[in-house]
Order: C-alpha cells, then sequence, then structure tokens
C-alpha cells in the first residue's frame, strides 16, 4: 500500500485496515451485526499480508483464539457487538490478569439482549469498564469519525503492546458504517509499538517479573524464554501463589501500571473551550451532533464549547476536572440513559448544574435537541 493512499471507506473497513498497519495478523471471530464488515475485510486482506483468518464457533472461543495468538507473539485482535461482547467477559479477565496484549473491537447496538442488531447505541460504555470481574484496569478508546476508526485502532494496537493488556475500542453502529474520506498511511508514517521482549538467561526468566515501569517483559510461546501462563492467581514465576501479600501486590499492580498511567492514556480533542462557560462532553457518534450544535450556538452567541473524549476509560479525570473549574454548566449527550456523566459527576467541586441530554430509542441525539437544552441552561444560570 502507497504512503498517504486516500480512500472513502466505512469505519469498520478503517478499523480493519488500522490494524493491519499496526502490524496486526490474526482475526479470531464471529460474524455479528453491526461489526461484521471487520471480519469480512480480515478474512480478505490477512492472507494477503502473510496472516491469518479464523471463524469461530462463537465469541468465546474468538476470544480464546485470540489470546492463544497473542501468546505466541502475533499481534490479534477480534471485533462483535452487545450480545458478543457479553460472552467475551469471562476470557477477557484471563487477558488482564495473564497480561496478554490483544484488541477487541466492540460497535455498539441496542440492547439489552438482542434488542436492535441493526440500531445504533452507546449502552456499553460501563460494561467496557466493568464487565468482568474482579478488580482491574482498562483501556477504551472512542471514535466518532472514518479517520479516527484507523488512528485510534493503530492507538489501541500501542497501548496493548505497551501496557500488556487487552484494548477495547468502542465504536458505535453509526461510525462503524458511516462512510467518509479518510487517508491510510504506511506503517513508517506511525510509531508502531511492540512488547517489550526478555534479555539475558533463559533459565533466569521469571515472565510477570515487571521492569520499573511495573510491566513485565513477554517471551513468546515457543522460544527458549518458557513462561507459564495462569489466570488464577500468580506470582512472578508464573505458577500460582494465593498468599495475601502477593495477591495485593499482583492486583495492585495489574491496576496501577495503567491507572498511574491515565494522564499519557488519555486522548481528548477540545473545540472552543477558551471562554467557554456551557461546555459539552461526549465522545462517539454524539460528539458529531455535539459538535455541530457548538457551531449552532456560537451563531446565536451562546459561549459554548466541546471536550471530546477519544480515551473514555481510564477516565481521562485530570483534563475534565480543569475544564470544570472553568465553566458554569455541562452537558454530557450519550446514547444511553447516563453512563459516563457520574464519572464527571464524580468529580464536581461545586453545585454547578451538569445535565444529561440522553436518547435510548435508537435515532439519534441531533444538534437541535442540544441546543435546546444548552438553551434551558443558559436560561437558568
Amino acid at each position: 500500500m502507497s504512503k498517504n493512499e486516500v480512500r472513502f471507506i466505512q469505519g469498520n473497513e478503517a478499523m480493519a485496515e488500522g490494524a493491519f498497519t499496526a502490524g496486526a495478523r490474526f482475526y479470531a471471530g464471529y460474524p455479528i451485526t453491526p461489526s461484521s464488515e471487520v471480519a469480512e475485510i480480515a478474512a480478505r486482506r490477512l492472507p494477503q499480508l502473510g496472516g491469518v483468518f479464523i471463524q469461530m464457533e462463537d465469541e468465546i472461543g474468538s476470544i480464546g483464539a485470540m489470546l492463544g495468538a497473542s501468546l505466541t507473539g502475533k499481534k490479534s485482535f477480534t471485533a462483535t457487538s452487545g450480545p458478543g461482547y457479553s460472552l467475551m467477559q469471562e476470557n477477557l479477565g484471563v487477558g488482564i490478569m495473564a497480561e496478554i496484549p490483544c484488541v477487541i473491537i466492540n460497535v455498539q447496538r441496542s440492547g439489552p439482549s438482542t434488542g436492535l442488531a441493526t440500531k445504533p447505541a452507546q449502552g456499553d460504555v460501563l460494561q467496557a469498564r466493568w464487565g468482568t470481574h474482579g478488580d482491574h484496569a482498562i483501556i477504551a478508546l472512542s471514535p466518532s469519525s472514518v479517520q479516527e476508526c484507523y488512528d485510534l485502532t493503530i492507538k489501541a494496537f500501542n497501548y496493548s503492546e505497551k501496557y500488556r493488556t487487552p484494548v477495547i475500542i468502542l465504536a458505535d453502529e453509526v461510525v462503524g458504517h458511516m462512510r467518509e474520506r479518510v487517508v491510510l498511511f504506511d506503517s513508517s508514517e506511525f510509531e508502531i509499538g511492540d512488547r517489550k521482549k526478555p534479555k539475558g538467561d533463559p533459565d533466569q526468566y521469571r515472565p510477570y517479573l515487571p521492569d520499573e515501569d511495573g510491566i513485565p517483559p513477554m517471551s513468546d510461546i515457543g522460544s527458549e524464554y518458557i513462561q507459564h501462563v495462569n489466570g488464577s492467581m500468580h506470582d512472578e514465576t508464573g505458577f500460582p501463589n494465593s498468599s495475601p501479600a502477593n495477591a495485593d501486590k499482583t492486583i495492585r499492580r495489574l491496576y496501577n501500571k495503567i491507572h498511574e498511567k491515565r494522564d499519557d492514556i488519555a486522548i481528548t480533542k477540545k473545540w472552543f473551550l477558551e471562554d467557554a462557560e456551557i461546555l459539552i462532553i461526549s465522545y462517539g457518534c454524539s460528539a458529531r451532533s455535539s459538535k455541530e450544535a457548538v457551531s449552532l450556538a456560537r451563531e446565536q452567541g451562546l459561549k459554548v464549547g466541546l471536550l471530546q473524549l477519544h480515551t473514555i476509560w481510564p477516565f481521562p479525570d485530570r483534563i475534565v476536572k480543569e475544564q470544570l473549574k472553568k465553566c458554569k454548566a455541562v452537558l454530557v449527550p450519550e446514547m444511553n440513559l447516563g453512563q459516563l456523566i457520574g464519572e464527571v459527576e464524580k468529580l464536581q467541586q461545586d453545585s454547578k448544574p451538569i445535565v444529561g441530554v440522553n436518547r435510548v430509542d435508537s435515532e439519534l441525539i441531533t444538534p437541535e435537541e442540544i441546543i435546546a437544552k444548552v438553551e434551558e441552561v443558559s436560561a437558568c444560570l
């Protein structure tokens, strides 16, 4: 592929192309609306790239195969939607505990259960954070354009490799199926990250002994650096160790290797925030309507700005807190009954209004709805 190739493609295709650019060469998945195009493209393109595509019997098998491929040194990914993502939660926990890099694309649709299979929603935000059991940290990114689908997928793989962790891409049906102009780059145009490899005497290798950054070097299964992979509580050798002291140390390290780096992981965009009295915080497809609403509000003389979140988890609390200090009111548009707004409310230092703009009827939040809420809130300031 030539450098700076301009194409007109879907968000789902852009996420697949981003994975290939990042070096992904293994995909295991099961087709599910509205993410199936990712699998279709991977099935066609991976063999051309010397990679492997396999359609599994279900999403449980899919994430298991993906984790196994990653352990052999292959950058691996899968794509799914709500019901499939629910089935992946147990093995997602294995990936977190065993520190296995991989990327899971969740193209959100309306639920619960089968719900409205072809309609958009943003109802999996809290599931992405808390879906698998136990204390843990997670990285989740949210694109709102086709270009962002491509760029953030590359970033997702870089984070996954750097922090030795599964990373979630929280897309949605609108972003996954829209077509826009996108620039696809040769891998030399991006900083492509790879997991740290062990050095030194293989007989002294301890697969979960972290470096100073809290992250252990990772060998490939089948190499001279032998590792024992364990989803149970284990020590630095990888073998079971259920002592309270080891459990405390291990859980805190798994959490802190991401939580303490949250400022480095945070990706946001700012629109007209210099003088904003009303702050809009949004993400995914809802950020598109929010951006248009800001433009319309400015034409009316209303001082409105947008903080668009690309990193959903870990929540970019420092950036949000800084903006909360400067505004008089906050709106949080999201296609659910209020999932991310709770994170904003936790950072409140005073009694300013924090108001949701919510839809769960499978229709997009419109700029006009956001403007109406802006005017309602503005009248009370």
